[in-house]
């Protein structure tokens, strides 16, 4: 089973919310796909067992071959390359290693290599057995789906994988959403809290993925986000009250 922690806005709770599932389920599978900045190893303080690197293949000239007809360009969807008659220009950021243009180039004067773009950790923690999976991605690097895609398809069957999502609604987020079998939303009730949970129910209709919300940090205050659950017909799965001792606890 593939249950994903995710929500509209950063700060909200969220991977507390992922850990401590993890942590509840005894030999349940963590899963941090926040790729840019994971942190669920804080918590659930895994004994690192294997650390592996993610490349990414990016397309390289042999000018030997090369005679600028540009149809390395022409076929690139994503805008990553630029023929200045004397130089094919690569922009590695766009690069999405599709590899069309090595595939398409009719003089064969495309190759790949490949580039180290990030790492992915597996390990167990001690609290309740819980198997650990993190991805890194490198500083600097734009595009961490090809990294969270490797990291979600390390989920093991026949467990409960417990993925924890990046904040927001980008491609990231969407790349772990889709195709688990519930989401839990997190949010917090504050007028930035429902908006950007509003984005994230959006994004899971769409992808018909079944969710529910849990409130962080709830108090009574602000009627509107409740209210809105009410309209859409959301199921609150949990309210966890504004309460200092859960702060000193986490």
């Amino acid at each position: 089973m593939l249950i994903s922690v995710a929500s509209g806005k950063g700060g909200t709770g969220k991977t507390t919310v992922a850990v401590s599932l993890a942590a509840s389920l005894h030999g349940s599978v963590y899963i941090d796909c926040d790729v840019e900045e994971p942190n669920g190893h804080l918590l659930l303080k895994p004994e690192i067992q294997s650390e592996v690197a993610l490349k990414k293949l990016l397309p390289v000239i042999d000018y030997a071959k090369c005679n600028f007809c540009g149809k390395c360009v022409d076929v690139c969807e994503y805008n990553a390359l630029l023929n200045f008659k004397t130089e094919i220009v690569l922009l590695e950021e766009l690069c999405h290693s599709c590899g069309a243009c090595s595939y398409l180039c009719p003089e064969n004067a495309i190759t790949e290599e490949g580039k180290i773009v990030g790492f992915i950790r597996e390990g167990i923690s001690k609290i309740n057995d819980v198997k650990f999976i993190d991805g890194i991605l490198n500083i600097g690097e734009a595009a961490s789906t090809p990294l969270i895609k490797e990291v979600k398809a390390k989920a093991l069957p026949g467990r409960i994988n417990i993925i924890d999502s990046p904040p927001g609604t980008s491609c990231s987020m969407v790349e772990v959403v889709r195709d688990v079998d519930f989401c839990i939303l997190v949010t917090e009730p504050t007028p930035f809290g429902l908006h950007d949970l509003k984005l994230a129910v959006d994004v899971l209709l769409l992808l018909k993925v079944p969710f529910g919300v849990i409130i962080n940090k709830y108090d009574d205050s602000f009627k509107e986000l409740e209210k809105y659950l009410d309209e859409m017909k959301i199921l609150i799965l949990l309210k966890i009250p504004f309460n200092k001792k859960i702060a000193e606890d986490y």
